[in-house]
């Protein structure tokens, strides 16, 4: 999943776009800072990438799989969400959706 987040963000940063990555780690090693901003390194993401180590985030969005990406609009509002690999085309659609109401 993440070539396709890096291509989105790279495409749509700017037009009004923003990419927040969340780990929710697995395994202990994945709870360090540093271990984490190594990995962002490592596979070029350039977006921001919040550590998410007491599950809070996961606890709010009722998580229970990952990946999961989500489209929220400008109000704050869940617009699509997809739960595991594929449907890229799809969500490229409804991101230039959300951009052209964003830009109307």
């Amino acid at each position: 999943m993440i070539p396709s987040v890096k291509e989105w963000y790279s495409k749509y940063n700017g037009d009004g776009f923003t990419v927040i990555g969340v780990h929710y780690p697995e395994f202990n090693y994945e709870r360090d800072y540093n271990n984490v901003v190594k990995a962002t390194q490592d596979l070029g993401i350039q977006y921001p990438v919040v550590l998410d180590n007491n599950g809070a985030i996961w606890s709010a969005y009722r998580q229970s799989y990952w990946p999961t990406r989500y489209l929220i609009d400008k109000k704050g509002r869940i617009r699509f969400k997809h739960i595991g690999e594929g449907a890229y085309q799809e969500t490229e659609r409804y991101i230039r959706e959300l951009l052209a109401e964003t830009n109307s």
